[in-house]
């Protein structure tokens, strides 16, 4: 199996080089960036994490972020900052975060956050009746097999996060789940997520599916649901 490759972002030298000796002991491949500018321009296809300072001098992290996010890059962020406050986790979740660590950090913690991001793949939902691949309303479709979620006849692009947020809600549709459920199946494990959390989530996915968001409803106290019967395909049928 080959080696999973990482880049990491810190303008402070000390803590790149701790970092990058201890997971390197893992068996990561490690690139290392001073800069946020720096990281754009050594970022490639071939690293499937970024570990990424905020408070850096020039291009802070949460830019880096917005800019990532903003090309379509989607390559993970585990955000390390010494901005523990909630609003500032929220604002990392935000601009695109899949995690958000405080510094000080523990070591083990930061290698246990990578392992379980590089290891995750997408969330297991209950079967649908019969085999079925496709879900669709109007012109959005989701493919469960391809991942992939189609608009208008063109395809957006989302988070894993916000594609397994819609997964879970259109293949349940009228049903409404809890925030603790939703955090439940899209992040399982994954310590220190808030419920919260999966409001900034929503948000952002409601924007991406433009006048299709409004299918997400927010039941006030309870949670979310998609609010209309989808029409479920088989892979035989044109879709």
């Amino acid at each position: 199996m080959e080696p999973i490759k990482l880049l990491i972002v810190d303008d402070e030298e000390d803590i790149l080089e701790v970092l990058q000796f201890n997971l390197e002991s893992e068996g990561f491949v490690i690139d290392t960036a001073l800069s946020g500018e720096e990281a754009l321009e050594k970022l490639t296809p071939e690293h499937k994490l970024i570990l990424l300072d905020v408070m850096m001098d020039g291009m802070s992290g949460f830019r880096v972020a917005e800019k990532l996010r903003k090309d379509n890059i989607q390559t993970p962020i585990i955000f390390l900052t010494a901005k523990g406050t909630e609003n500032d986790m929220l604002t990392g979740f935000s601009v695109g975060a899949d995690d958000y660590i405080a510094k000080p950090f523990s070591i083990k913690e930061v290698v246990a956050r990578v392992k379980a991001i590089t290891k995750r793949d997408y969330v297991t939902f209950p079967a649908l009746e019969g085999d079925k691949e496709i879900i669709a309303i109007g012109e959005l479709k989701l493919n469960l097999v391809t991942k992939d979620v189609e608009l208008k006849g063109k395809n957006i692009i989302l988070t894993k996060k916000e594609f397994e947020i819609l997964s879970l809600l259109m293949q349940h549709p009228q049903k409404v789940f809890t925030r603790e459920e939703i955090l439940e199946n899209v992040w399982k494990n994954e310590s220190y997520v808030l419920e919260r959390t999966v409001d900034v989530h929503v948000a952002r996915l409601r924007k991406k599916l433009d006048e299709y968001g409004t299918h997400i409803t927010n039941r006030s106290g309870y949670g979310y649901a998609f609010n209309d019967s989808a029409r479920i395909y088989n892979h035989e049928d044109n879709v």
